[in-house]
């Protein structure tokens, strides 16, 4: 197995070599007092600018170069034929203040896509605003933050598992509740100490389902009967939604409100701190209170409706990532109801079989069948002076990138694995492979790893204490 990344000394654009003649000044149109005489760019040709970003592009690594298997992000591949759509004048040229009849066509996608999501999830209504999974949890919480002010009841708790991801402890806390979390029983919610924590201060119960360890809340129902006898609501992160498409949704297992990731589930572009859209579906009275506009249809034409007085108002300038949700737009349709559970069997399919094949050099707690994802535990190296760190960054050196790791914390040195619906046999097997490679490699090279790839292991506390934020904080 052999894997060698590029490595180029590449210098900054600004650092290039400048061309200085055939500068194009500005036109005799524009008013002498608004010209400026320098513009701090680089002057350069383009086919400086070219090789600049392809040789950047060799440094990288992502969804198009091979397997990445980063568990609880989904990293599936993003069709072109999205992309194509997107990049499609007739989709880079609007504008979001054209009149709506100039836009027919675009709001007609929006209203479908809400459509398409609602079915998708078991939700009545869905707004399209958020642009973040994480902000469309924090636009649920408001949301029940408002349908309990309405009712004139003062809660002020938000229950969560030990199993959540980070942001939904993040999210309550913005939206100004107190925070209480429970721990796990055999890997899920421990109905007991649910039962406990939930009362009438209790304002929503956050629940990731399949959760992050891969394994599904069989007791949802059970759950929810809990959590609504306290006259609370049920929330639902739709972080692992690609694990259900066409088996369940949250609508039948009694969620009062979801989010979607479509950056997730629908393939949309993922990370880089790029545009992202994370809808917000309700159900019964809280549809109410779902960000305005959304788009609607008389029968005629498209609108966007801000008719919604119980609205919580906008979460977002005009109507959220226009260019992603068309994206997803794109896929849901290409796929169709079929096409959905096809992903989710295909996904389920890799996980366990991945799972079992990883189980024979490092264990996996919690035992049974997955869902999207497992959670591998590297704590056996221990005993040699590896750790999960080790192992992730020589995966880089096979060609894989590497797992999440350290996460979710009920698991010791944890290697959470996420395999999704696109990748090969091939793909899996060479995953295993690697896996049994470094288990038997020398310590200190683990240690030293990456040495294939373009960058070295990084100091990656000190990246995060002092991050180099632009250029001109560049010591060169």
């Amino acid at each position: 197995m052999t894997f060698r990344q590029a490595r180029n000394d590449e210098p900054l654009l600004i650092e290039l070599p400048q061309e200085v003649d055939g500068t194009i000044g500005p036109s005799a149109r524009v008013p002498e007092d608004l010209r400026r005489t320098e513009l701090g760019i680089p002057n350069l040709e383009e086919f400086q600018v070219a090789r600049h970003f392809t040789r950047l592009s060799q440094m990288n690594y992502g969804t198009d170069s091979g397997f990445y298997p980063l568990g609880s992000c989904t990293m599936k591949y993003n069709p072109k034929y999205a992309e194509s759509l997107a990049a499609s004048p007739k989709a880079r040229r609007l504008h979001p203040q054209q009149p709506e009849e100039t836009v027919q066509g675009a709001l007609q996608i929006l209203f479908e896509l809400q459509e398409m999501l609602a079915r998708v999830a078991g939700m009545d209504e869905v707004s399209l605003q958020p642009v973040a999974g994480a902000q469309g949890e924090l636009t649920g919480l408001l949301m029940a933050r408002a349908y309990f002010e309405e009712r004139g009841e003062d809660r002020s708790e938000v229950v969560l598992p030990d199993t959540a991801h980070g942001t939904n402890f993040a999210s309550a806390t913005m939206a100004g509740y107190d925070v209480v979390e429970i721990p796990s029983k055999e890997g899920v919610v421990d109905l007991g100490a649910l039962e406990g924590a939930v009362s009438e201060r209790t304002a929503a119960f956050m629940l990731t389902n399949p959760n992050t360890l891969g394994i599904f809340e069989s007791e949802a129902l059970t759950i929810a009967k809990l959590v609504h006898a306290q006259g609370a609501l049920l929330y639902y992160d739709g972080a692992n939604l690609n694990a259900i498409l066409g088996k369940t949704n949250p609508g039948k297992m009694d969620f009062d409100l979801a989010h979607f990731n479509l950056h997730k589930t629908f393939s949309t572009p993922h990370g880089g701190g790029g545009p992202g859209a994370g809808p917000v579906g309700a159900h019964g009275p809280l549809t109410e209170f779902l960000p305005l506009p959304l788009a609607a249809y008389d029968g005629v034409r498209y609108r966007l409706d801000y008719d919604r007085p119980k609205s919580i108002g906008k979460v977002r300038a005009f109507y959220g990532n226009f260019g992603v949700l068309l994206r997803a737009y794109a896929y849901i349709t290409r796929m169709g109801a079929d096409g959905l559970l096809r992903v989710t069997e295909r996904a389920v399919l890799h996980t366990n079989y991945l799972r079992a094949r990883v189980e024979e050099y490092l264990p996996v707690p919690f035992g049974g069948l997955r869902k999207h994802e497992f959670v591998a535990s590297a704590a056996p190296l221990r005993e040699k002076g590896v750790r999960a760190i080790d192992v992730a960054k020589r995966l880089i050196d096979y060609g894989i990138h590497p797992p999440t790791i350290y996460f979710p914390d009920l698991v010791d040195e944890a290697l959470m694995i996420e395999p999704t619906e696109s990748v090969t046999q091939e793909g899996l097997d060479a995953f295993v492979d690697a896996i049994a490679l470094i288990k038997e490699e020398d310590p200190d090279r683990l240690r030293a790893a990456p040495q294939n790839a373009a960058v070295a292991r990084v100091d990656e506390v000190s990246a995060a204490k002092r991050p180099i934020l632009s250029w001109r904080m560049m010591d060169r």
